[in-house]
């Protein structure tokens, strides 16, 4: 698969899609617009780079065209956090937890995640 990089926004529409597809221009707009304040041609130009990187597609059939994803998040998000981790915390998973553990409060329920995530990271090391 294809290493897609996604901008801020570019992960707004994407979230959006994910969530239902297809969706028009015009849906897309209206759902973002309250909280991003993009107008419908900013959007089709962010959507004209999706396209271009190959993680949209354009159905043309009809009268109004409808837009969905041909990548899954699950495919892009690690990259995506590789990046944010190399680039922010200079590769150091341990900095970004004592950055987050930090700055805030973990429930018993946030405790109990992280350590069966760190408890599968131990097993698949010594398998």
């Amino acid at each position: 698969m294809k290493n897609i990089m996604l901008s801020d926004g570019e992960w707004k529409i994407m979230k959006l899609m994910w969530e239902k597809s297809p969706r028009t221009l015009r849906e897309i707009t209206l759902a973002l617009e309250p909280e991003t304040g993009w107008t419908r041609p900013t959007i089709h130009v962010m959507l004209k780079r999706l396209i271009a990187k190959e993680a949209v597609k354009v159905d043309e059939g009809t009268r109004i065209h409808e837009y969905y994803p041909i990548i899954k998040r699950k495919d892009v998000a690690p990259n995506e956090t590789e990046s944010f981790l190399n680039r922010v915390y200079d590769g150091s998973i341990g900095m970004l937890f004592t950055a987050l553990t930090e700055r805030k409060k973990l429930s018993e329920d946030d405790i109990a995640e992280l350590r069966q995530i760190l408890d599968n990271a131990e097993k698949k090391r010594k398998e």
